[in-house]
């Protein structure tokens, strides 16, 4: 299913953050790959605004982007609740996006590394400089075998069919074999913290 985002917006940007509460809910294991930003399970509060605040900005709807960051952080409240399991690439360039200013991207990588110490998470880094099974993807999640979210720059996509979710599926895990966990996934997000000014 396609939906752009000026059909989604209408009801504000607070509202998209909520809707998917009850999928958070009902999924036990995440699979996500970003690409372009830190994935919004794990974003903290300023970090979310600076980005709903730029994708509001970007589709003139940046009504209600405090109330949306908040709401973006409350539904992210699942990944402490030990109920669900949660394996998150990250393209090591997210880590230097530079997304807000640069306080915001440091606390944002800070809680990156408390994060990634929860047993429910397992967050790997895609370094910029080895070899791949594939280029750089959009970014997409897999929830539980059941759909796969996709956030387009004009829409969102959800895919259902089977095929298509193994398809990502199997995309995760090629991508997943060629990053880096643990000690070296923290002292890349040091380093990257190490570099702003």
């Amino acid at each position: 299913m396609y939906v752009q985002w000026k059909r989604l917006n209408r009801a504000g940007l607070r509202h998209l953050q909520q809707e998917v509460v009850p999928l958070f809910e009902r999924t036990r294991s995440f699979r996500v790959y970003c690409s372009n930003v830190v994935p919004g399970l794990l974003q903290t509060e300023r970090y979310a605004r600076a980005v709903l605040g730029a994708y509001g900005a970007l589709h003139q709807i940046a009504t209600d982007v405090e109330e949306a960051a908040a709401a973006r952080v409350a539904r992210s409240q699942v990944i402490r609740d030990g109920r669900h399991r949660f394996a998150l690439l990250v393209e090591e360039s997210v880590l230097h996006s530079g997304i807000g200013p640069a306080a915001t991207t440091a606390e944002q990588l800070a809680y990156l590394l408390e994060v990634m110490s929860l047993p429910s998470v397992s967050l790997g880094i895609l370094p910029v400089r080895t070899e791949r099974p594939l280029w750089t993807l959009e970014s997409f999640t897999i929830y539980d075998d059941l759909q796969v979210g996709i956030e387009l720059l004009s829409a969102r996509v959800t895919i259902t069919s089977p095929g298509e979710i193994s398809l990502y599926a199997r995309a995760f895990g090629e991508l997943a074999g060629r990053a880096i966990y643990g000690a070296a996934a923290r002292s890349a997000i040091t380093a990257a913290i190490d570099t702003i000014a």
